[in-house]
């Protein structure tokens, strides 16, 4: 990749400065990602702007997390270049997380020991500017910037729904809940742009439609939102465009009509035409069948890379 990194600036507690609406936010320009003789990601172009809902779809195996891992500093390409507001970004996930861009992960990482409250304060940390003395002398400064930041994590838990459980233990959240966890704690960074690994994986149809419009809420915050996802419905209702990976390459981008009508996308991918009518059909139905919400949780440091990878 190029080295003409972003500087963003870690001591800003409004975090990184937002473009105009409809400028390009994210730029990812013929990205590749070899690992040894397998090429999971094949010179893949896709652009961000602000104010946008991209969707990034396709078969297990496609290499849409890897594509995310490369965006996000997790995995620097063997080849291209990914920027952010016109500079390249450093290719660690801190300095990313920094410049303005925050993400969820296919399997939940959450602090499953510590309470609702506290994960989403962890989120704040790439924007605080005390540092290990001040949090030990407890000055005034350090005690000014824990309170904003409590009142920042607080508040991001009344935009998501878990007000009331903020000390709760992480782990003892529903299923559904957890993921909106996650998603607080990923806007505790004032993010520009938020990607999002199947927010909605293992979700029963109402929780898929709440998150749906939390993501549109989000969207309506200045925070765009590259979003992958297996549920057709939720795609095509919420995107703006939508990209098809298939074999690391990218086959198809355009709005909803164009994707679901394209007969290479339809092969590759959705098997049969996508109809909206059926598909609102069969989410109707299966939200009248009795649901039972799983409390399992995976901590941080227990969710394994190779479980995502070849998504």
């Amino acid at each position: 990749m190029t080295t003409d990194t972003i500087t963003p600036d870690p001591g800003s507690p409004e975090g990184p400065a937002t473009p105009a609406t409809g400028t390009p936010l994210l730029e990812a320009t013929d990205v590749v990602m070899r690992f040894g003789g397998l090429t999971a990601v094949g010179g893949v172009d896709l652009t961000v702007n602000t104010g946008e809902i991209i969707g990034l779809i396709g078969p297990n195996g496609a290499g849409k997390t890897t594509f995310f891992n490369c965006l996000t500093g997790l995995y620097v390409p063997t080849e291209g270049q990914v920027r952010y507001q016109g500079k390249v970004l450093p290719p660690t996930p801190y300095k990313v997380t920094q410049a303005g861009m925050a993400r969820t992960f296919q399997n939940i990482r959450l602090f499953h020991n510590m309470t609702v409250l506290e994960n989403v304060l962890v989120g704040r940390h790439t924007r605080t500017k005390e540092g290990i003395i001040s949090a030990v002398l407890r000055g005034p400064r350090y005690r000014r910037e824990e309170a904003e930041s409590r009142a920042k994590a607080l508040e991001l838990l009344e935009f998501v729904g878990l007000a009331g459980k903020r000390d709760h233990l992480a782990r003892n959240l529903p299923y559904g809940e957890q993921r909106k966890l996650e998603i607080a704690r990923a806007m505790a960074s004032d993010p520009g742009l938020l990607l999002l690994d199947e927010p909605t994986a293992g979700m029963n149809p109402q929780e898929t439609r709440a998150t749906e419009e939390l993501v549109f809420a989000i969207r309506d915050r200045g925070i765009a939102v590259l979003v992958i996802e297996h549920d057709m419905r939720f795609i095509f209702n919420l995107c703006d465009r939508v990209a098809v990976l298939v074999q690391g390459t990218k086959l198809v981008e355009g709005d909803a009509q164009t994707v679901q009508s394209d007969e290479r996308v339809i092969a590759a991918y959705l098997g049969t035409p996508y109809e909206p009518e059926a598909a609102e059909a069969a989410a109707a139905a299966e939200a009248a069948e009795p649901h039972v919400e799983s409390t399992e949780s995976t901590d941080s440091t227990e969710s394994s890379e190779s479980t995502e990878e070849d998504q």
